[in-house]
């Protein structure tokens, strides 16, 4: 067979196929859904686009039963809605008639404070701070010494507003061994405020308003009444003689215009510097009568600060181990 021939009798079967193919008609269909509402479903049957339709355009335009299925959805309202209101995992979990009934809760009263208890009306311990024998009482806005456990051995009542300290505010404190009361305002202490305990040894008074000192304990080995406003006349004659155990004296920082004396054997620091001390007596460190007694604890003597001219009392020093510091000439 010639190739003309062979090539017309493949484009006949091919047409023949094609016409086979195409669908008789397109039909629509109704069906009904399980409520019994009507919707429209397009049949294609087998219609399958080849290359001599794949241009046909299906007209939809006679299928309004289409737009039967849509006109039957039910009607959704849109509204706004409202930002959930968030609920924290404890009011969640708790019966709102619990957190009516809870009592409130009120804060420590600090003495001192204006319209606050007295000292006497709360315990010591809730204002401040007790620690197996020691009281912690820093910074509270005390005014006077509060009532203190009766084991108290440590005081420290230091940046209040104390100014004065009376007999009996230590009563019955045979175990107290150390009170600080740095940066207070006292301006007295009754005399017999301190007597009454045996046990006593550190008495720091630093910072405060004292011109005259009380009598004191006979077991104190350290005496600091640093920065106060302390005077020669305020200091009884032979105050310090009959503590044997005082060790650290330290008055710097005062008005003093005078040695303090007789001193106790055992002292072992003294500071004067930054008074008003102008001359000193022959025997303030030695006993000139006993040219053998010599103070060999007492090696640190502090005089600088002082318009006192060291070097005119070459006889006051034989008996001491070191020179004490200050101006010599």
């Amino acid at each position: 067979m010639k190739l003309p021939a062979f090539l017309s009798l493949l484009a006949l079967v091919l047409l023949e196929a094609g016409t086979a193919s195409r669908p008789k008609g397109r039909k629509r269909r109704d069906q009904t859904n399980e409520e019994g509402d009507s919707y429209a479903v397009l049949n294609l049957g087998n219609y399958v686009p080849g290359l001599d339709n794949y241009d046909e355009v299906i007209d939809l335009s006679d299928y309004e039963g289409l737009m039967d299925y849509v006109d039957q959805l039910p009607e959704v309202k849109v509204t706004s809605l409202a930002a959930p209101t968030q609920i924290s995992s404890t009011q969640s979990t708790m019966d709102p008639r619990t957190l009516s009934s809870k009592p409130p809760v009120t804060k420590p009263t600090m003495l001192g404070l204006p319209g606050s208890p007295s000292s006497h009306d709360l315990p010591t311990c809730l204002i401040c701070v007790c620690l197996s024998s020691s009281v912690y009482c820093d910074d509270t806005d005390l005014e006077s010494i509060p009532p203190l456990p009766k084991a108290t051995v440590y005081l420290y009542a230091r940046f209040n507003r104390i100014s004065r300290i009376r007999a009996g505010d230590f009563k019955g404190l045979t175990k107290l061994k150390k009170i600080d009361l740095s940066s207070n305002s006292i301006s007295s202490i009754d005399d017999d405020a301190l007597l009454p305990l045996p046990a006593l040894q550190d008495l720091i008074l630093p910072e405060n308003q004292l011109t005259a000192l009380p009598v004191l304990p006979t077991g104190i080995e350290v005496l600091d009444v640093r920065l106060n406003r302390l005077q020669s006349s305020g200091i009884q004659p032979a105050a310090f003689r009959a503590l044997e155990k005082l060790q650290f004296l330290y008055l710097a920082d005062n008005l003093l215009d005078s040695i303090p004396g007789p001193l106790p054997p055992s002292l072992r620091s003294l500071h004067l510097q930054n008074n008003r001390i102008e001359t000193m007596q022959r025997d303030a460190f030695c006993d000139t009568e006993e040219h053998k007694h010599s103070r060999r604890q007492l090696e640190d003597i502090r005089l600088d600060g002082n318009p006192i001219n060291l070097g005119l009392f070459p006889s006051a020093y034989f008996c001491l181990p070191r020179l004490p510091t200050g101006r010599c000439c």
